[in-house]
């Protein structure tokens, strides 16, 4: 069987000393959700532009469904759906008019059109909105409406770029159930990016963790919280030495003691049952305790174990920001001419 996509080798630098992706692989199965996690700066924009044919890379290969990604750009296009972290509907065309826009860009059949657009509209819940102006909806309307955009082709493998990012938790579920849905029907496979790590473990049945350009763990989101070793207890203490660390690992049932940002991270399979051993053991070497806190295995811990910092996004880097600009011109220039 083909791979959806197929990455192998793959890097690009930008200025000729910036390695945005430094020689990464992986592959995707078809009808696959696979999650692509990273912070800002981390290559996942990079990445996604490269399997778009939004941008050249610097060395490597890549296919997605079954087409090489670097030799027929333009068959690319056709045959992937791409939903991105920004705004892509036009606030002066109406909800209708976007779909009718996006399906004659895509080749649509003429007398698939209205029917296609018909349904989408009803399966995306705007169909009483049809013919409103796209600037007077809400954000979870218009982050339907370009899902519809999307997959008015109905592509094979569907990209979605940080796609939920600013909508309220009611928006963000509503929005994946219709992802499920049309994979679930269509056998679609879906390649995402997003900034919360609740959506990546409910939705996608593998992941990969890229940071600072390099692969650092691939698996699913089980497989990956099992090589954590069990439950996390965080503690953070007066002071750190070698001593405070060697009576850590000594206690029954510690799999392992780190240290981050100055707190002890000491991994048990039953954390519970841990922690006023560890409060205990803290008193008796005299050791003051400011806090104490006890995760279960999530992406979380999973992000912070492969990468040594806890995942959160800060700020928007300027490599990010021209990707992402080049993305929206090359998708949507043609609509101007």
């Amino acid at each position: 069987m083909t791979d959806a996509i197929h990455v192998e080798g793959l890097s690009k630098t930008y200025n000729g000393t910036v390695r945005a992706v430094d020689n990464i692989s992986f592959s995707v199965t078809p009808g696959e959700a696979f999650g692509f996690l990273g912070p800002n700066g981390a290559g996942k924009t990079t990445t996604v532009s490269v399997l778009t044919a939004q941008l050249a890379p610097t060395a490597g290969h890549a296919t997605v469904d079954g087409i090489d990604v670097f030799r027929d750009p333009a068959e690319i296009k056709r045959r992937i759906g791409l939903v991105f972290q920004e705004s892509t509907a036009d606030s002066d065309l109406t909800g209708r008019e976007n779909l009718e826009l996006a399906a004659a860009l895509f080749g649509v059949p003429r007398r698939d059109v209205k029917t296609r657009i018909d349904s989408l509209l009803e399966r995306m819940q705007i169909g009483d909105a049809a013919d409103r102006l796209a600037k007077t909806y809400s954000g979870g309307m218009r982050r339907r409406l370009e899902l519809a955009v999307g997959i008015i082709h109905s592509p094979r493998v569907l990209f979605l770029d940080e796609p939920t990012l600013g909508l309220d938790p009611q928006g963000r579920a509503g929005f994946w159930r219709y992802v499920q849905e049309l994979q679930k029907e269509n056998g679609m496979t879906v390649f995402v990016t997003t900034h919360y790590l609740d959506e990546a473990d409910s939705i996608c049945e593998r992941l990969a963790i890229i940071d600072h350009g390099h692969i650092v763990a691939t698996g699913s989101p089980s497989e990956l919280k099992d090589r954590i070793g069990g439950d996390v207890v965080t503690i953070r203490t007066s002071r750190t030495d070698a001593s405070i660390e060697t009576a850590l690992r000594a206690l029954p049932g510690v799999t392992a003691v780190s240290v981050q940002d100055g707190a002890y991270r000491v991994k048990a399979p039953k954390g519970d049952a841990l922690v006023p051993v560890l409060v205990q053991t803290c008193v008796q070497l005299g050791v003051g305790l400011s806090s104490v806190s006890l995760k279960r295995p999530s992406l979380d811990e999973v992000f912070l174990e492969f990468t040594g910092r806890e995942y959160r996004e800060d700020g928007v880097t300027a490599t990010d920001r021209a990707v992402r600009i080049g993305q929206v011109s090359q998708a949507f220039g043609r609509s101007r001419r």
